[in-house]
């Protein structure tokens, strides 16, 4: 029987062993861990996910809050928030809920958040410190996919995972954190050829590329460890990239969907906010 591996769980354990303990220690030392969320337009999705995060801010004990645009706000007014919150010493860590409106380039909105306030880790800076395998602040995401893998005891030294998905926010980050780790991995996506030849050795699967039940059971190895970050409403019913029914008698560990990569995401963003403060805070 697959292991189901409860990001939920593994969260809530994060949150009260490892990062509130440390928002303690800096609330002793008068520093109060503050994020601040920037909100464009009225996605549900968006406004769903940015209530999950007020909900571990306040589990870990650090301050958040959500600063609201409309959906016609003119790009510029949203970046002079974004530099009015980078001169803010009691602020530690800034994002910028995505998907934003047509008109206002992502590109420009992320290249202006202060680096060591990007708790996103999707500024140019933290994107080349990752790549280069410095100190940086991690991608939410991949830094989430990591510690579910420490959570069931995976060493990826000389194993092999397969990508699947090639985006800046997951693939690519991702793959980077494996190999770091001693990983062998193959980058495969929606146009690879011939995907269940290349999933034949995989020790470990992580997909995320964005369809619904893109990956079946009959073209994952026996024994494998599926990461599944995708998550789609069908029909009225929550799925991910992978076809949960047909996966789980081939693996010997899942994530589910939802509760498995999403509450990750969002610990891993907490513990960035806490690891921005520690590191403003000795600074001044």
């Amino acid at each position: 029987m697959a292991k189901i591996i409860s990001g939920k769980d593994v969260a809530e354990k994060i949150l009260i062993t490892n990062i509130k303990p440390k928002v303690d220690d800096l609330k002793l030392k008068g520093v109060i861990p503050t994020l601040v969320v920037i909100l464009v337009g009225d996605v549900q999705a968006s406004a769903s996910y940015v209530r999950q995060k007020e909900k571990f801010a306040a589990k870990a004990g650090i301050k958040s809050e959500v600063r609201k645009f409309s959906e016609t706000a003119p790009e510029q007014e949203v970046l002079d928030e974004i530099i009015k919150i980078n001169k803010d010493s009691d602020i530690h860590g800034i994002i910028v809920q995505l998907p934003l409106p047509d008109h206002i380039s992502v590109t420009k909105i992320l290249n202006s958040i202060d680096p060591s306030k990007d708790v996103d880790g999707f500024t140019p800076t933290n994107v080349g410190k990752l790549f280069l395998g410095e100190e940086t602040l991690v991608s939410c995401t991949p830094k989430g996919i990591m510690l579910l893998l420490e959570s069931v005891n995976t060493d990826l030294k000389g194993k092999n995972v397969t990508v699947i998905g090639r985006s800046n926010i997951v693939g690519k980050p991702v793959s980077i954190l494996c190999q770091q780790k001693h990983a062998t991995v193959t980058m495969c996506h929606s146009r690879t050829k011939d995907l269940t030849a290349k999933l034949s050795d995989a020790d470990v699967i992580i997909v995320a590329v964005g369809v619904p039940k893109f990956i079946h059971g009959d073209q994952i190895p026996m024994g494998s460890i599926v990461i599944d970050v995708g998550i789609h409403n069908v029909d009225g019913k929550l799925c991910g990239d992978v076809d949960f029914e047909s996966a789980q008698n081939k693996v010997s560990a899942i994530t589910p969907v939802p509760g498995g990569v999403g509450p990750m995401t969002v610990c891993a963003l907490i513990e960035n906010t806490v690891i921005a403060a520690e590191r403003l805070s000795n600074k001044n």
